[in-house]
């Protein structure tokens, strides 16, 4: 059978899909045919079928590195449901079912394994991927790995050095937004200069984007509960704070909301409760940090909601981005005041490493320790980078023989300075999108960079439909 027909079978018989989407044919053939590729897909494109007709066909195991737990369980359920050899190696698995996966995975019988990037870089599993036939590493939400990108986890800064340690085999990197900046990043950290990309474009037009001014605390909750009790159907509120989700529920509980509430504070099976209860429809809406939404699975969300303004137009996409997955019409409002910039800032003045703790992540490694919190992961890749720390084949840091001089941290310290800049150049950028008196769907077409919607005028935004008095200090947002 050719390839041609078998993934035509595996579309009609296996995953009961009669056609492929746009992209989709692309990131497959490129796939199939070896290339390390990057697919760039809106959410709600399929982008999962894109391993998972590969994985089918290829020779070997497709390791996929995911950063949700709650997502590969999703996936790995609906792909033994249709009949395809599908495991979870993470925390939540019990031991017994990890061990059989393991087996399984020695023994080249799991077609499609899915792991955290946590578990990818312990030196057991990396063992025991040398022991596997590995065909192809998919990297789940690509724009993690990025510096540059709005949802940096240092997790996994392990991925490339992995895929050195186990030959290079293809890489197939799936994210839903990526400018020019994330994708020479992806390309870098995971060693695939050459790497293809098949990007679909940002644009959804069932998406209705909107800003609206507020001028105080009291006049945002008034202003979310309006719009909460207007519109059908489910929906999420984002919140920056903790404080501010828990604010918000207050109110919509008091209102006789359906509401339940999540953060990364809540304990584990509180999260994991509310989130089921909004996902099954027992609550019909989410207040949350940014702590939820990756990788939810529920095409019906009407309505998305930020209390306050996002650190970036990338995160601000991908969280309005969760609404309207079944292609039918969603409302994606910014409530905007402009004292709430300063939330940002503050987060943004916590995130980046210095020179004590460059030393200290390299005492720590030479004291044979490794620690393991976001800003040293991120020292302990500079150093890599910097050729004052290698890893071995398991992904075991050691110092290199020659050890750095003060100069060296400072000028390593520096890149993170860079990165501050960006950081803050990105707020502004956010900042000005909920100023502008331009089309919504152009301005994010503009930072991302992306032309192939053509279009001037989405003809659905706020600024479309009444098009406020243009100050000049309005202007097109540039790509990034």
């Amino acid at each position: 059978m050719t390839t041609h027909h078998q993934i035509n079978h595996l579309l009609r018989e296996v995953f009961g899909v009669e056609r492929l989407r746009a992209g989709q044919k692309q990131v497959i053939d490129s796939v199939l045919a070896g290339h390390d590729t990057l697919a760039i897909m809106p959410t709600g494109s399929g982008k999962s079928l894109c391993y998972q007709i590969p994985a089918s066909i290829l020779k070997g195991s497709t390791v996929v590195v995911s950063p949700l737990i709650s997502l590969m369980k999703d996936q790995a359920e609906k792909l033994d449901d249709i009949g395809i050899d599908a495991a979870q190696i993470n925390s939540k698995v019990p031991t017994e079912e990890q061990e059989d996966a393991l087996q399984g995975l020695r023994d080249n019988e799991e077609r499609i394994v899915f792991c955290t990037p946590e578990r990818l870089a312990t030196p057991e599993f990396m063992s025991l991927l040398h022991q596997a036939d590995i065909g192809l590493v998919v990297v789940d939400e690509a724009h993690c790995i990025s510096r540059w990108g709005h949802d940096f986890r240092p997790a996994y800064l392990d991925i490339g050095a992995a895929l050195d340690a186990l030959g290079r085999p293809p890489v197939l990197a799936l994210t839903a937004t990526a400018t020019e900046e994330v994708i020479d990043d992806i390309r870098q950290q995971l060693g695939a200069p050459k790497m293809r990309v098949v990007n679909t474009g940002i644009y959804r037009p069932n998406l209705r984007l909107a800003v609206r001014q507020v001028t105080n605390a009291d006049e945002r909750a008034a202003e979310a509960l309006r719009l909460v009790r207007e519109t059908e159907g489910s929906g999420i509120l984002y919140a920056a704070t903790v404080k501010a989700a828990q604010d918000m529920l207050a109110v919509l509980e008091e209102a006789g909301e359906s509401v339940v509430l999540y953060h990364g504070k809540l304990h584990a099976a509180e999260r994991h409760q509310n989130q089921e209860m909004f996902m099954s429809g027992a609550r019909r809406v989410m207040v949350a940090t940014n702590a939820f939404g990756m990788g939810i699975d529920k095409p019906d969300i009407r309505f998305v909601i930020h209390l306050q303004v996002p650190a970036s137009l990338e995160a601000y996409y991908q969280e309005a981005g969760r609404a309207g997955r079944d292609a039918h019409t969603a409302a994606c409002t910014l409530l905007y005041f402009h004292e709430d910039k300063r939330v940002q800032q503050f987060f943004l003045a916590r995130s980046y490493p210095d020179v004590g703790l460059l030393h200290a992540a390299y005492e720590a490694i030479g004291h044979g320790e490794r620690p393991r919190d976001k800003r040293s992961q991120v020292a302990l890749k500079l150093l890599k980078e910097g050729g004052w720390l290698l890893q071995d084949r398991k992904l075991q840091y050691r110092l290199a023989d020659k050890a750095p001089r003060p100069l060296d941290m400072e000028r390593l310290a520096e890149r993170y300075r860079e990165k501050q800049e960006h950081d803050r150049e990105a707020l502004a950028q956010m900042v000005s999108y909920a100023q502008s008196g331009y089309c919504r769907w152009k301005l994010l077409l503009n930072y991302f960079g992306d032309e192939s919607a053509g279009i001037e005028h989405c003809g659905s935004c706020d600024n479309c439909i009444a098009p406020p008095t243009v100050e000049e200090s309005d202007f097109p947002i540039e790509n990034k």
